[in-house]
């Protein structure tokens, strides 16, 4: 189970990262839990009717993802942990960051409750 687990949460984690996915309101509704919260690398932290209100209107930076753990909490809750590289348009500066991501299974389907990136030197 624990394979299959990591599996399904870093395909639906690098979905989450996907240009056509972050304007979508509809997609975005359905991977993000009502109570979802996240502490941004800029300090500041927002829930989820912010992320549906700015996400779809920000410019999708270029992501990777790589180094993928996946912790267990519960029967129906697991955190994500990896590290990524981010690019946004326009700026030729590449972010490096430490990211966490808790995902809680409600009503048989898998979303983000959890977001956390934290900026670090590059790997």
């Amino acid at each position: 189970m624990h394979t299959s687990l990591k599996k399904k949460l870093v395909e639906l984690e690098l979905y989450l990262l996907k240009a056509d996915v972050r304007v979508s309101v509809q997609e975005l509704d359905q991977l993000i839990h009502d109570d979802f919260i996240e502490f941004g690398s800029s300090g500041a932290s927002f829930g989820k009717r912010e992320v549906l209100k700015h996400l779809p209107r920000e410019k999708c930076p270029e992501f990777s993802a790589t180094s993928f753990e996946l912790r267990q909490l519960s029967s129906d809750v697991a955190q994500l942990l990896y590290r990524a590289t981010m690019k946004k348009p326009g700026e030729f500066i590449t972010r490096y960051s430490l990211r966490s991501s808790i995902w809680r299974k409600t009503q048989g389907r898998w979303q983000m409750i959890f977001h956390q990136g934290t900026p670090c030197e590059p790997f």
